[in-house]
């Protein structure tokens, strides 16, 4: 069950596309309830233009950011300056933060360090710098293709974001052995937790698997075993090294 978790959808309008708004205030709801939803930009422009005809459907307000210099980025500033002031309002319990820009990673680690949750969505060209600020970091290029793979069943390997590397499997393989009782079994949505922590921007959509218990259950380096809780509809997953 989801707590009810405000956050504070903050949109970089000039370094994120429109064409995956819908797939990412989804995204979003899966995290908490977006009750402060923002875009900034210099709505003067015309390469904002097809933001404006999906703000309404998604009640996001636009921000007006005048350009006053060239070669500054205002929309930044205007976005950090906000960012601060909910932070001092206490009205929201974590931030999301839409970009691709590393000049946000100062803001996110300033968030963390007054103890919010910061979520950031943002495409693959992301710098890993903003990336590790964060607590989640989600790609939108995944978000695009899961709907895309709703009326696409042949997707193929070659579509996913990344392959399943050996340092993709030391990480799994000692994230399992961190969580680990002393027969060697982890607790799956521990060991979930532990790669998030240790790897923001982790997530099985990346290798082209919905959930996580799929990925583990297609790589042979790894035991699945499924148990019984009591009163409860659904059985939990543990996983050991091979």
């Amino acid at each position: 069950m989801i707590k009810d978790i405000k956050i504070a959808v903050l949109i970089d309008g000039d370094n994120i596309p429109s064409k995956y708004i819908s797939e990412m205030m989804e995204e979003i709801t899966k995290y908490g309830t977006p009750t402060i939803k923002r875009i900034y930009g210099d709505w003067t422009k015309p390469h904002l233009s097809k933001w404006k005809s999906v703000l309404l459907q998604n009640a996001i307000s636009p921000i007006q950011q005048y350009s006053y210099t060239t070669g500054k980025n205002a929309t930044d500033s205007a976005m950090i300056i906000d960012a601060m002031d909910i932070l001092y309002s206490s009205r929201v319990d974590a931030f999301c933060l839409v970009s691709s820009d590393s000049d946000f990673t100062k803001l996110a680690t300033r968030l963390r360090e007054a103890g919010m949750q910061v979520y950031g969505i943002g495409e693959k060209k992301t710098p890993e710098p903003f990336i590790v600020a964060c607590d989640k970091f989600i790609y939108l290029e995944i978000l695009k293709s899961s709907e895309e793979d709703t009326n696409d069943k042949s997707k193929t390997k070659k579509d996913n974001l990344y392959n399943i590397t050996p340092n993709v499997i030391r990480l799994l393989k000692n994230s399992v052995a961190d969580a680990a009782d002393e027969d060697g079994w982890a607790f799956l949505g521990d060991v979930g937790s532990l790669i998030i922590k240790k790897q923001p921007n982790f997530d099985a959509r990346n290798f082209g698997f919905d959930k996580l218990t799929p990925l583990f259950k297609s790589l042979n380096q790894f035991e699945l075993e499924q148990r019984d809780q009591p009163n409860a509809r659904f059985k939990l997953i543990y996983v050991k090294n091979k």
